[in-house]
Parts: structure tokens; sequence; C-alpha cells
């Protein structure tokens, strides 16, 4: 079983002052000791009582910005042996990328993570999730603007949702940002890929000027900070 109470708030943004900075992780390990033991009390029954298999593989589906930089984060990440960029959340069948560009469709470019549980858990992924992108900034990264680059997570389950709104709600509570988490939280329904020149986008093309110029430092900053969480 995954000892959360080694999670901690880790600073991925601007640099604070040392005490603020020691604050956040206390009140970040405060937080996450608070959701495993409250998680320790749900039991999953199928319809006939008995206790589910535990399934070797889950899914994962978060929206944080240009899916070309939350690939490259999460294929990083030990545990996670897939990731899909995609589109989710929206109102069109099979969008095509140009459309979602148009905000037209209302799809969140997302990556689609497959994942094994005995290796990293979900709580972790949405620590890695919430603190390597801007959850306070509504339907916006950075010079990423639209819709489609709002900050989302799609639910597979009951589980996930419970561990994501509360999450959400005790960041806001405890104040770990300056600004409210604006964080979507609904429901997962349907997953369309990319196009195939998305997929590792990153890996491929790395001179390419967003990556060079966005994507690699981010990268930088979280195999520094996150250094416990990467494949080996």
């Amino acid at each position: 079983m995954n000892n959360y109470a080694n999670l901690k708030y880790r600073h991925f943004g601007q640099k604070d002052r040392p005490y603020s900075l020691n604050f956040r992780r206390i009140v970040w390990m405060i937080l996450v000791v608070l959701i495993h033991l409250n998680n320790q009390s749900v039991i999953a029954l199928d319809t006939m009582g008995n206790q589910q298999e535990k399934k070797n593989l889950e899914k994962a589906t978060f929206a944080a910005g240009c899916f070309w930089c939350v690939e490259a984060i999460f294929e990083r990440v030990h545990g996670v042996t897939d990731v899909k960029p995609g589109y989710s959340g929206g109102h069109v069948k099979n969008p095509l990328y140009r459309e979602v560009c148009n905000g037209t469709t209302g799809h969140a470019e997302v990556c689609q993570l497959t994942f094994d549980p005995d290796i990293i858990s979900y709580i972790e992924l949405l620590e890695i999730f919430w603190q390597t992108h801007d959850p306070t900034t509504l339907n916006r990264q950075g010079n990423d603007v639209g819709t489609q680059y709002r900050s989302a997570i799609f639910c597979h389950n009951s589980e996930q949702k419970r561990l994501a709104e509360e999450m959400k709600l005790r960041l806001n509570k405890e104040k770990i940002w300056a600004n409210p988490v604006v964080t979507e939280i609904a429901d997962f329904k349907e997953f369309y890929p990319a196009e195939d020149y998305h997929e590792d986008y990153y890996e491929k093309n790395p001179a390419q000027p967003y990556c060079s110029i966005v994507i690699t430092p981010k990268i930088e900053k979280f195999e520094k900070v996150f250094s416990e969480y990467l494949k080996e």
C-alpha cells in the first residue's frame, strides 16, 4: 500500500519565501494524510455484495493546458504505462485538432493515462497534476488561452471523483495558492485520440520553439522536484 504520508507539497512555481514554502509543505502533508485516512473507510462492492477484484491497470484523464506538455510530464512517471493525447469534454464526435483549437467543439486537450495502482496511486497522480500546471487560471495556461486549455479532471469512477473533489476542496480551504483552484471535475464520457503526429510530440520535436522554450524548462523542474516519481 502506498504511504501517502510521505507526500508533501512541492513548490513548482515561482520562488517563495522559505517560511511560506515550509508552511505549504506542512499543509500538503496534512491534506494528503487526511484524504488517505478517509479513503481507508471506503470499500468498493459489486452488485452481488462481494468485494471487487482489483484490476491490474487503471485509467486517468487530465487536462492541464497543451497536451504536448502534459504528455511529456506523465511519460516520465513510474507506474504510468501509457499516455495518449486527445480530446474530452466536448459535444462534437471525432473532433479534429483545428476544430478544438478554434474552441467550437467544447473539448479540452487531455492526456489519458494508463497506470499501475500498485506502483503509483491515483492520489499521487493528482499531486503531480495539480502541481505541474496553474489550476487557478480559468481557460488558460500561460499564453495558451481558450476553453481547450482549461484545467480539468475527467473521472473514470466514483472513487476518482471523490478524491479529486475532496482534494480540490482542501486545496482551496488551506489556500495553497493565492487564488482559488478552478479545475473542472467531471465524469469521464468519451476520449478521442489526437492525430498521430501529436503522439510523443516533444520527444520527436525537442528543438521546436514551443518545446524548447516552454516544455523543456518545465520538464527540468519536474525532474528535480519529483525525482522519486521518475522512471528508472
